[in-house]
């Protein structure tokens, strides 16, 4: 018995011409305007996108009259068709500058339990750079930012916390700085609950932090074991909107106290005291053990340095 199972089957390849043509025809509108813009006759233009769509089994446009109009499959293969000329277009800018003066793309995720400042302090080793830097920053939730990084569409992820271990994610914690806490509020609460600290604190409106930040359990269990008992007048998973109804004088607020001079001068608030059994830990997450990527390796060294 002969039994025959004919040719492998393979895939049409992708004629970058072809969707270039196709590309000028959507973006003008008709094919004598892509013919001008191309500098090639409409015939030579109809006879391409003729090939284009017979290779690939597809019907990219539908005749409207005298004019064109993309089919569903046509405006599928137009986003792209987009996508890629405009990356071609960005490539041939850079390829066209000195390699000195190119820039280094750096895209940042950033926990929005890590205070802006904080955040600010981290990534400065990056910025001091000899070669440009164009950085990209996202604020999110640690999985979703995790999950962007597993993606590889995010280069680093700036967190208050290691990675957590449930999380189906390969990435390594690299880490950079720790400190301890310190409290502050208005001018005018502090005049309101005069004692010492931390008893100051004691039957006193507290902001603090969302439960998803890693300091916040810290934090409660110091109070607990100082006796004083505040009463929580918000939460927050913004570090930054909790500082800033701490300015409103809507409650005591904590922040680790290697910015403690920036908080005071940029929300105008005092400083109470300050908790060195609690401390604040920053991590860079990455996906790579050993980090390669110039900006990524100046923040790990610059913030141990």
């Amino acid at each position: 018995m002969f039994i025959s199972f004919g040719k492998p089957f393979t895939m049409p390849s992708l004629n970058y011409k072809h969707l270039h043509y196709f590309w000028s025809v959507a973006k003008h509108g008709s094919i004598i305007e892509a013919s001008r813009h191309l500098h090639i006759t409409p015939q030579t233009i109809s006879a391409q996108l003729n090939l284009f769509e017979e290779t690939h089994g597809e019907k990219l446009f539908l005749k409207s009259g005298r004019n064109l109009e993309l089919s569903e499959s046509g405006r599928m293969v137009l986003n792209y068709a987009n996508e890629i000329f405009s990356l071609g277009q960005e490539l041939e800018e850079v390829l066209q500058l000195h390699p000195s003066s190119r820039s280094l793309f750096l895209r940042v995720g950033i926990s929005d339990a890590v205070p802006k400042t904080i955040a600010h302090k981290l990534l400065e080793p990056a910025l001091q750079l000899s070669q440009p830097l164009r950085i990209n920053c996202q604020e999110g939730k640690i999985g979703d930012l995790l999950a962007e990084l597993a993606a590889h569409k995010l280069d680093v992820v700036i967190s208050d916390a290691p990675m957590p271990a449930m999380l189906n994610v390969r990435a390594y914690n690299h880490f950079l700085l720790q400190s301890d806490i310190s409290f502050f509020a208005s001018p005018t609460l502090i005049a309101q609950h005069p004692q010492p600290f931390p008893f100051c604190l004691h039957e006193a409106p507290l902001l603090l932090q969302g439960e998803d930040t890693a300091v916040r359990l810290k934090l409660l269990q110091w109070l607990n074991a100082a006796g004083v008992n505040p009463i929580i007048a918000g939460e927050f998973d913004d570090a930054a909107l909790m500082m800033a109804f701490g300015k409103a004088g809507v409650g005591f607020f904590s922040a680790p106290s290697s910015i403690a001079e920036l908080v005071e001068q940029q929300y105008q608030v005092n400083r109470v005291g300050n908790c060195p059994e609690v401390l604040d830990h920053f991590y860079a997450i990455s996906i790579e053990r050993k980090i390669s990527h110039p900006a990524v390796l100046a923040i790990q060294q610059g913030n141990r340095q």
